[in-house]
């Protein structure tokens, strides 16, 4: 996404079409429903992206704009402290008003007043916002997707958020996996000076590698029934101790959404239930799942460190939301080297989630965007197939809390240079 401004309001009018066309098959019914204390219903993801715009570039930046609803702040504020009381997260599901109509009439207003605002040529620091506003925009975008899934999978019915998504992965054949060697030493990771990054991403910095492998693909579910048969959910042996603890106090004995249907794994998808392809990469994994299945296989996860080294050499494409597939994919036939890098599930990473050194926060309420959640979360690389392709980049942090499991996350083994 460019930063130059006529780029950036282009862009703006890019995004704000996307969440559209994402919300367009959901009812106000399906868009007010919370489905549990981490998810937030469609029509919050809707509101607080416009709230985003209104409060931190129109608000600040554009004379004589007038607040669509004052209650609103209340309603639609996330976690800016800075910026006001809100309605609690975990009872977002009780804004049965304003309806998903009004909502949009909210949408409508915000767009036209920040097209008039680009009408002005906006000031540089404006024009940042913006350009934030348009990346977390995109990462409600997600959000929607995955916040649905988690709603719909719960509905006796098993409604499909999108009944047209193609089957056509289903007969994939299984690839073997290798392994790819790095040497390590010396590398530097972090976003470049130029063009768009959250704060998190920088400053580039260097770091110190020791030789490595990694896994040329994601890890796939005909892995995952391996590690099931095997009793991978029933050997402690294998787990964290706090991860041992989730596992048992949540009866996990599979990824998040799948069943056993006599003696066949389906799953829980945005085209409703599928069988589990056993090709495609396994995804709805914690990272304590993940961390499991790594020891049960001998090897580990990559740190993110590792994984930025090893992407910023694929320069190809994924399997992204705009692929319409909306659920991860099995590799191509007659593809090489590093696969998946990109696109298909969140890769969990063994690192936590802390501030690169020489770290900054950005300034004023946007400081609380990143820097206070560098606590007890763990990074994922690489985006999904409900992440924007626009929206991702070698650098791109996500993070989530360890026990996270209905976002689209996975996972690719890594090794040391001698145990592989």
């Amino acid at each position: 996404m460019s930063t130059e401004p006529s780029a950036i309001c282009a862009s703006f009018r890019a995004v704000r079409a996307a969440s559209r066309e994402r919300a367009a098959p959901l009812s106000d019914a399906d868009a007010t429903v919370q489905s549990m204390p981490d998810a937030s219903p469609a029509k919050w993801h809707l509101a607080h992206t416009s709230w985003f715009f209104e409060k931190m570039v129109l608000e600040p930046y554009l004379p004589g704009y007038r607040v669509f609803d004052p209650s609103f702040n209340y309603l639609f504020n996330s976690y800016y402290e800075t910026l006001g009381v809100r309605q609690p997260r975990p009872r977002r599901g009780m804004i049965t008003r304003p309806t998903l109509e009004a909502v949009h009439a909210y949408r409508a207003h915000v767009d036209a007043a920040i097209d008039l605002l680009c009408a002005r040529a906006p000031p540089e620091r404006a024009s940042a916002m913006i350009a934030l506003g348009c990346h977390h925009e995109q990462q409600h975008q997600e959000l929607l997707l995955t916040d649905i899934l988690n709603l719909f999978a719960q509905n006796p019915l098993r409604p499909a958020y999108d009944v047209h998504i193609s089957e056509d992965s289903e007969a994939a054949a299984l690839a073997p996996v290798t392994y790819r060697k790095f040497s390590g030493g010396i590398v530097e990771i972090g976003a470049r000076d130029e063009g768009f990054a959250f704060d998190c991403e920088r400053p580039r910095h260097r770091v110190v590698l020791e030789p490595y492998r990694l896994a040329d693909r994601l890890t796939t579910n005909a892995e995952w029934m391996d590690f099931i048969a095997d009793g991978g959910y029933r050997q402690p042996l294998l787990w964290m101790s706090e991860g041992w603890a989730k596992c048992c106090d949540g009866g996990w004995s599979a990824p998040l959404y799948w069943e056993d249907r006599d003696d066949e794994f389906w799953s829980m998808t945005l085209a409703g239930p599928r069988r589990v392809v056993p090709a495609a990469p396994v995804v709805h994994v914690s990272f304590f799942e993940a961390d499991a299945f790594a020891r049960w296989s001998g090897r580990r996860l990559p740190t993110e460190a590792e994984w930025e080294h090893a992407a910023e050499s694929d320069a190809s494409g994924g399997n992204f939301v705009e692929s319409g597939l909306l659920r991860p994919a099995p590799t191509r036939p007659g593809e090489s080297g590093l696969r998946q890098m990109f696109g298909d599930v969140w890769e969990w990473t063994s690192s936590a989630f802390s501030p690169y050194p020489r770290f900054r926060p950005a300034e004023g309420a946007a400081a609380e965007y990143n820097g206070k959640f560098m606590c007890g979360q763990f990074v994922l690389r690489g985006g999904s197939c409900a992440t924007p392709a626009r929206h991702i980049r070698a650098s791109y942090r996500n993070f989530f809390p360890p026990d996270a499991r209905w976002q689209f996350s996975g996972l690719r083994l890594a090794g040391d240079d001698d145990d592989v």
